[in-house]
């Protein structure tokens, strides 16, 4: 199993491919955790296409993230690509709520960034702001992108409710082959 979990910020990627992995017993990679560097400064790019790399050289694999720069590294090597396509309402609110328990919480993030309310509330840098800029432009390309010829190898799963992603889940985890020792 090599699946590549999509979809808009705060719609849940992580969430979702941190338990598809657990649950199918394969390795989970965050691709922020491999973009980020300390500071919020990303990574340089033949940095982080190296981590991707290394990352993702395993034979099973669930991946979170929409990194265009690693496109042409993980598409061609996923088998299956989950696509969680909720509605604006539902992701805007899932956002909101995360960023809000991060920034009063101060977790710490990838390579010890923490958000802020000021940096979401008050920052072009928001990712409350890149979900507004960015939500219904993935919604109307990303339909167009697992048409391409050179994709038509992958299993699509479009996600549209929460319900849908936990039968899901459910669905791939009965039908893939255990590995031991990864968790």
């Amino acid at each position: 199993m090599r699946t590549l979990v999509i979809g808009p910020c705060g719609a849940g990627k992580t969430t979702f491919a941190h338990r598809l992995a657990r649950a199918t017993g394969v390795p989970h990679v965050e691709l922020d955790a491999l973009h980020w560097e300390p500071g919020w400064t990303e990574a340089p790019l033949e940095v982080f296409r190296a981590r991707v790399d290394a990352s993702t050289a395993g034979e099973a694999w669930v991946v979170d993230g929409n990194y265009s720069v690693v496109r042409d590294l993980l598409w061609p090597r996923a088998t299956t690509v989950v696509w969680l396509d909720y509605g604006f309402p539902r992701v805007a609110s899932r956002l909101l709520r995360r960023t809000l328990r991060r920034s009063l919480l101060r977790e710490v993030l990838w390579a010890g960034n923490r958000e802020t309310l000021r940096k979401a509330f008050c920052s072009r840098d928001s990712i409350l702001l890149w979900l507004l800029q960015t939500h219904g432009r993935r919604r109307r390309t990303t339909p167009e992108l697992l048409r391409r010829p050179e994709h038509a190898h992958l299993r699509v799963e479009r996600v549209t409710s929460p319900r849908q992603a936990e039968a899901l889940i459910a669905r791939l985890a009965n039908s893939a082959p255990r590995r031991s020792g990864v968790r």
